[in-house]
Parts: C-alpha cells; structure tokens; sequence
C-alpha cells in the first residue's frame, strides 16, 4: 500500500509542470523514505532527477517499495483539476491498476476523485556516477531564467565559463555575438565555490525548459565539471531536490 498527502496541490503541480516537456512517461520510485524518479529527454541529452523525502509529505506510507508507472503527460492533465491550495492525497494498492488522485478544499467544501491508470514500463535505473564539480555557482533562479530566456533570442547555444573571480555567459549567432560577465565578489545573489576555471557549450533550449522550475525556488545551483553534464539543481524546500542533467555541446556547429 502506497499513501502520500501534500498540505498544498501546488507544490506538485510546479514539480509536474517543470518536467513534462522533458519526458512523457516515467517510472516513480515509492519507497519508505520517499518517491524518487529518474528519466532521460527523448533524445538521451538532458536528464531529470527527482527526489522527494517522506518528512515533506503531511501523511505518508509505503509498506515497501513500489514502482508506479505514471503517464507525466496525462497527470499534468488530471492536475488542472486541482486549485494550488488544495490538499492533494494519492493512494495505490500493491499491483494495482491505478493512482487514485484525491484534491480537497475545506474552505469551499468540495472534493475532486481521480483514478489515474497506471502504465507498465521498462525499467531502467541510470545510476548517476558521483562526480566532484570542479564548479559550483548559486545564482537568483529568475535572473537565471531571465538570462536565458534572453540569450536564446540571439542564439541557440550559450558557452558558460566559470572561474574563482567570475562566471560569463557567451554567445554567437547570426545576429551577432555577445558576453555577459558577472563577478562573483560584488553581488549578494551570485556566490560561488569554484577551484578551477570550467568553459562548456550547451543548448539554450534545454535551459529554458528547466528553468521552468524557477517557481520552486529562489536560487538556482549549476554544478560544472570539465567533459561532464552540466547539473543544474533546484532545493524544494522541506522535501526534496530537482536536478537536470545536460550534456554539453562538443561544438557550437553541433
């Protein structure tokens, strides 16, 4: 048997709406000390790492560890049902067939049902190698999102560098080319732990996309190691963390 309450729909819903253009169906991981999921984009470049931790839940069960098939797309859906303030429970029984999705508001005295099927997939753990970051940049998550909202305008690919004194944001596109250099001495929303200099291409697109959890919290961390995926985490506060992982570019023409 598989139980969880959140107090608030929307922390759920920020989650979901924050991975469904990444990946379509995935396999959730219940155990007793929390739902954890693991999947690859379509095209094996970015992946998404969810982690979220029994002590954030209001009420939570899981007898033992359960695998819940979970259409990311046609939950988003079933999620729209919910206002953000509504408590949302969620139920399944061992080898059952479906999610039973639960949204209740007191204070308007109405109750939302839905049993959501569950879908059989393959099952793929992808085992993150530990890897030590030789870069680390905390940066306001709005300003991170602004910065590539902006940046993806003028072109499709942003080479980030990352050092002791600062990290810079470069581009070159058909309208022409640009940097953008922030010190990491003279702002209180950038702070970094950097040893050694770090300089990596990736696809703008995908930034966009992760950036659509900037909703979850107010700083953004980007993890940078030499040759490595790009690791772009998002704390959720009390539970749990979100983390995408992007492979970078092997040229800017790729």
């Amino acid at each position: 048997m598989f139980e969880a309450t959140l107090k608030e729909a929307a922390t759920l819903k920020k989650i979901i709406d924050a991975i469904k253009d990444l990946v379509t169906d995935v396999n959730i991981d219940a155990t007793p000390q929390g739902l954890s999921l693991q999947a690859m984009d379509s095209s094996h470049v970015a992946l998404v790492s969810l982690t979220l931790g029994q002590q954030g839940f209001e009420k939570y069960r899981a007898d033992r560890a359960m695998t819940l098939g979970i259409s990311i797309t046609n939950l988003a859906k079933v999620l729209k049902l919910a206002s953000n303030e509504d408590k949302l429970s969620m139920k399944a029984d061992e080898d059952g067939q479906h999610l039973q999705i639960c949204f209740s508001n007191s204070k308007q005295e109405k109750q939302t049902q839905f049993n959501l099927n569950l879908i059989t997939l393959d099952s793929e753990h992808l085992g993150i190698p530990e890897t030590n970051y030789s870069s680390e940049i905390t940066m306001n998550s709005f300003d991170f999102q602004k910065l590539c909202k902006e940046l993806h305008q003028l072109s499709e690919t942003v080479t980030i560098e990352a050092s002791i004194e600062y990290v810079q944001f470069s581009i070159e596109g058909e309208v022409g080319s640009g940097v953008i250099k922030i010190s990491t001495n003279d702002s209180s929303n950038e702070k970094d732990t950097k040893q050694d200099k770090v300089t990596l291409s990736f696809a703008l697109r995908y930034l966009n996309m992760f950036n659509k959890a900037s909703s979850l919290c107010n700083y953004v961390k980007l993890m940078l190691a030499c040759d490595t995926p790009l690791v772009v985490e998002y704390e959720i506060e009390n539970m749990g963390s979100l983390k995408y992982y992007l492979a970078p570019k092997i040229n800017e023409n790729e």
